[in-house]
Parts: structure tokens; sequence; C-alpha cells
């Protein structure tokens, strides 16, 4: 133990024994669940700090993004727009992967397999265009 977590630990005991924590709020009950209980110790502070700056890690601003053009698409009537939105979409989806696949994770999955079908399914398609999608949907990519 180093000479910074003694210190810290001599104060620590210090007040206890001056009972400067007997009317602490909060005193007896369980802590609040960690936000971060999936993150990795060494990512832990980092995450914090973005955070408290009102930053989000990139690849929730991908998903993000990708949720708004999604909601986008499901309002949008006029198909030249739809296009646009698509091909943005996918723009967005690739750069999402990639960062994903750069830190060693793969999307791949029965979500990934069936993303078109779902996808046409919410969107409302028309049955013909939407069992075509089905059929693609199911085998893997």
């Amino acid at each position: 133990m180093d000479w910074r977590w003694s210190l810290a630990d001599e104060k620590i005991r210090e007040a206890i024994a001056k009972g400067e924590f007997d009317d602490v709020s909060g005193k007896g009950k369980p802590l609040p669940p960690d936000e971060l209980e999936g993150v990795p110790d060494e990512l832990r502070v980092g995450f914090k700090l973005l955070r408290n700056a009102g930053a989000i890690p990139p690849e929730l601003e991908l998903r993000k993004e990708m949720l708004a053009i999604g909601d986008l698409l499901a309002c949008c009537r006029d198909e030249d727009e739809r296009g646009r939105l698509r091909q943005r979409l996918s723009l967005v989806q690739f750069r999402y992967r990639s960062l994903m696949e750069q830190r060693g994770w793969s999307g791949e999955g029965a979500f990934e397999d069936y993303r078109g079908a779902i996808e046409d399914r919410l969107l409302g398609a028309d049955d013909e265009s939407s069992s075509s999608a089905s059929e693609k949907g199911s085998k893997p990519r």
C-alpha cells in the first residue's frame, strides 16, 4: 500500500474515532446500485468523467443517432427523403459496426440475421416486400 492510501486510511480512522460518521444520511441503508457495473475497472473513471461532463461514449452517440434516423424513417412519407435517410442510416450503422469490431465486439447474432424482417414489420411494409425480406433475413449474412 503506498503512502497516499495509508494517509487516507489514517484520516478515515480518525474521523470514525471522533464520531464524525455517526450522523451520516443513509447510514445503515444499502448503497445505490452501481451504474457502471458492467464496465471494466480500467474504463470506469473515464466513463464517470465523460458522464459528469455531459458527454457520452462514441458508440452510444452512434446508437442514439441510429434511433433518431429510424424514428424519422417511420414518419417519412416522401420516397426521396426515405432513400436519403436509409443511406444515412446505413452509413451510421457501418460506422457503429466498425467501431464495435475495433473494440473486439462482434455484432453477429439472431437479431442481425432477422434485422430486415423486423424492420419491415415494424415499419409496416407491404406483405410482398416483407415476405421477401424475411426470406433474406432468415439466412445468416
